[in-house]
């Protein structure tokens, strides 16, 4: 494998993709890798709108005065507002996920802390999450984003203390009386030691321990002490007066909530199919080191079997890595960002909006008969401006449900513009013949099919001069091994 296909494998699986100026500079991949976690030092919160209707309805118990539009109007009762004030905050919240999704997008593309946000990323489906407030969403998100490389002890229980991780998963109702347990059930199931390995009685005593952990109006922890049950509880063989923190702690004391994590890392930034050869001792590594998630990722990254040939080119990119890296690539902009959502929701993944608990399945899933015609237009919209026909379907946690068909039907074209003077500095000594073929090296992570190459270098010789390299960019991106990373 050479020097470039490692560089654009490590920056496909460690960021968001390879830019033509970071192959020009051509150094060793560890020198790469170096310079990624020297970047992703650097913590940069995502910023996100304020919200007028800040006391959101979800969590809090009465509307803002100043929403009052009709001082005749009959006396509310408490937490309720008028249908104007409803379709009023409506508005809003999705105006501060549409303006807190478009914004990470733009980072993933543009950032130099390409291994933090690819992390975040990864933790934003692992600790999936969805709720209505935007707040709460961008608080949990950027609670992920600066803990996202340290301990993974830390990020847990950061995470777990999050206002929007416990309405999720309903943990404000968790009392002594009445505990739910559905909180304590994914915490385990999902989030550190997988299924199979605790028992029906260990959700049951951690559910305990969870009770009286709550959030206030203004989305920070509270522990409810009067809610909490103090009693003695037995949870993975150990017993003891435990609060939900004891609980946390005994599940890293766990090597299997090592292996889990390590498994899921591995999934995401290696191959679907884990191989358990390089699983254990990178899961040993990372228990004897109390979790360390950045020297992790480092010894996976610099492992031999990294560049192995049946790790390259060989996972499907998700829609969110799909857009980002073609962004980060071709330095695309759009001039209305909206369309952004629109391309997320047509290719089945919004940030923000996790289908349920367990995030997204990933792999073959993202490909049916629609997302892959879809993912295939979509170099053609964003690099030739060609118009666009697509309805998304029904979503059940819309904000709007009187949305019709029509609603759901976006048709226009879009307006983008592509830096790609960079890409022909990149080909600039390349003679024009061959210029087909470097370009898929540069673009394509797999292999391209000999009959496709054909195809491109025919439509590049038909090809207008000063439209040449467009022709030929469009052409690979639109080819089913773009879909590959």
């Amino acid at each position: 494998m050479t020097n470039q296909q490692q560089l654009q494998h490590l920056y496909w699986r460690a960021g968001f993709g390879p830019r033509p100026q970071d192959i020009a500079a051509n150094p060793s991949p560890r020198k790469a890798l170096r310079q990624l976690l020297h970047d992703a030092a650097t913590y940069q919160p995502l910023e996100g709108p304020r919200i007028q209707a800040a006391e959101m309805q979800a969590m809090t118990p009465a509307p803002t005065p100043d929403l009052r539009q009709d001082p005749q109007a009959p006396a509310l009762k408490k937490g309720e507002l008028t249908p104007e004030q409803r379709k009023e905050q409506n508005r809003q919240i999705r105006e501060a996920f549409y303006t807190m999704n478009t914004g990470w997008l733009e980072r993933m593309a543009s950032s130099p802390a390409q291994l933090r946000e690819k992390l975040t990323f990864f933790w934003h489906g692992h600790f999936a999450c969805r709720v209505r407030r935007p707040d709460a969403a961008l608080q949990l998100n950027n609670t992920i984003r600066r803990l996202a490389l340290g301990k993974f002890g830390d990020l847990l229980l950061a995470v777990s203390k999050e206002p929007a991780m416990l309405q999720f998963l309903n943990n404000q109702q968790n009392r002594k009386q009445h505990p739910n347990e559905n909180f304590a059930r994914e915490v385990m199931e999902l989030f550190t030691i997988g299924r199979g390995h605790y028992s029906e009685q260990d959700v049951k005593e951690a559910a305990r321990a969870f009770t009286g952990w709550s959030y206030d109006a203004q989305s920070q922890f509270v522990f409810r002490e009067r809610q909490h049950d103090a009693g003695s509880k037995t949870f993975l063989g150990r017993t003891g007066n435990f609060g939900g923190e004891d609980i946390l702690r005994i599940i890293l004391e766990q090597p299997q909530t090592a292996e889990f994590i390590t498994t899921k890392l591995y999934r995401f930034f290696v191959n679907d199919t884990p191989n358990p050869a390089h699983i254990q001792p990178l899961a040993k590594a990372f228990f004897q080191s109390n979790y360390d998630i950045s020297g992790l990722v480092e010894r996976l990254f610099t492992a031999d079997w990294f560049y192995d040939a049946a790790n390259v080119g060989t996972r499907i990119k998700s829609p969110i890595e799909l857009l980002a890296g073609i962004k980060r690539t071709l330095g695309v902009e759009l001039q209305d960002k909206k369309p952004l959502i629109v391309f997320q929701k047509a290719m089945g993944q919004t940030l923000f909006e996790p289908p349920n608990v367990a995030g997204w399945a990933g792999g073959r899933s993202w490909i049916d008969s629609s997302t892959l015609l879809f993912r295939l237009q979509l170099p053609q919209v964003l690099l030739k401006n060609a118009e666009i026909s697509i309805a998304l379907k029904e979503d059940e946690n819309d904000l709007d449900p009187q949305q019709t068909r029509a609603d759901r039907t976006f048709r226009q074209q879009v307006q983008a513009k592509a830096k790609l003077a960079p890409l022909g500095l990149l080909l600039a000594k390349t003679p024009e013949a061959q210029q087909p073929a470097a370009l898929s090296q540069f673009l394509l992570q797999a292999p391209i099919r000999p009959e496709n190459l054909t195809l491109v270098e025919q439509v590049a010789q038909k090809a207008p001069a000063d439209g040449r390299l467009r022709t030929m960019v469009t052409s690979l991106l639109s080819l089913p091994e773009y879909q590959l990373m």
